[in-house]
């Protein structure tokens, strides 16, 4: 993704925008702008994301910088899905206007940043690159799992901070709105945020006499944010269809065949587009020029991916380590093999 980095093309692309057709905003473009550009200028903030920007500049930068990584975890998710979690480089929304629709790629978007800034702020605090919090002060004394009693120590990420200030902050706009599509973004915020809670771990570290482990430390520990993309998207597989009840207050299933939402699914409003073919309207960037397996019969098949319409094969040279050594001491030297492959490719819509 190419994130714009200078005032000057912030400006530009500013321009740009409100001279052509308005597309949602979003803090997701956080990640493209200079810190100090960010607060007053982004559209699609509303007064309290924009109060908790200008006090909290540590806290944006650390936000901003994250981004890059729960957009890979969402890559990484959907590489072989006709939908990639493809951003749009200088678009309010990074995503286009695929986020004006209420489908079940949205919600997974909606999960899977909320998670991100969780899974950020958490790591900074423990890090100590924020003034604002730390570790987890709450983890002090003695406690005890099934292994008996231990004693806190080192440093706990503080994942309740982060789930406080991403409530805060990542739902401040839908909290304002409260339609059902409001709705959908909260719980589907909630359900990414409880994600990284999931899967957080008690790290452990033995004292005594020759390993004996007689006293132990620990701290709760992030995990690799690869376990909370995972269960993502496993909820995104089995994401319930959703309409708001007759209170306006929460959700009922869409249909009375299924099974009802809970809190850790994710909750969608309308169906998907097929993704086949480019519509701006919809989203879709289409899956012409997109890389297939010819011998799959998966969603990464050349059937699957390229939607009926056939693809394309070229034969290209690659290059590639073979033959490595090592050598004492210390080295591996390897061989450039280079190799003819077939490379299959989906045709554009005839």
């Amino acid at each position: 993704m190419n994130f714009v980095n200078s005032g000057i093309c912030f400006y530009l692309s500013v321009a740009i925008y409100w001279l052509t057709a308005k597309v949602d905003a979003s803090w997701w473009y956080m990640g493209t702008l200079g810190s100090q550009v960010m607060c007053d200028n982004i559209p699609g903030l509303v007064n309290k994301q924009r109060q908790l920007c200008r006090q909290h500049p540590k806290v944006m930068q650390a936000i901003g910088g994250g981004m890059k990584d729960w957009i890979f975890e969402c890559q990484h998710q959907f590489r072989s899905h006709r939908w990639n979690c493809n951003t749009t480089a200088r678009d309010y929304s990074l995503f286009g206007r695929l986020p004006l629709r209420g489908s079940r790629e949205v919600a997974f978007l909606y999960a899977i940043s909320s998670a991100g800034v969780v899974y950020t702020l958490a790591r900074a605090c423990s890090q100590g690159e924020l003034d604002s919090c730390s570790c987890d002060p709450t983890k002090k004394g003695s406690s005890w799992d099934e292994k008996g009693s231990f004693d806190w120590g080192g440093c706990s990420d503080h994942v309740e901070h982060a789930v406080r200030f991403s409530q805060t902050f990542v739902d401040a706009k839908d909290r304002k709105e409260r339609d059902a599509r409001a709705l959908m973004n909260l719980h589907n915020n909630r359900a990414g945020r409880k994600a990284v809670k999931r899967f957080m771990t008690l790290e452990c570290k033995c004292h005594g006499v020759s390993g004996s482990c007689s006293v132990r430390t620990c701290w709760l520990a992030l995990a690799d944010f690869r376990l909370t993309g995972d269960h993502l998207r496993r909820r995104y597989n089995s994401a319930v269809q959703v309409t708001v009840n007759q209170y306006g207050s929460g959700f009922t299933a869409a249909h009375t065949q299924f099974r009802h939402a809970s809190k850790n699914d994710l909750v969608y409003l309308e169906d998907s587009p097929d993704y086949c073919i480019r519509d701006q309207e919809s989203g879709s960037a289409g899956t012409a020029g997109r890389l297939c397996d010819r011998t799959s019969r998966g969603m990464d098949g050349c059937e699957v991916m390229c939607c009926g319409r056939g693809h394309d094969t070229a034969r290209v040279s690659r290059t590639t380590k073979c033959e490595c050594k090592f050598h004492w001491c210390c080295a591996v030297h390897c061989r450039d093999c280079h190799q003819q492959v077939d490379v299959h490719t989906c045709k554009s819509q005839t």
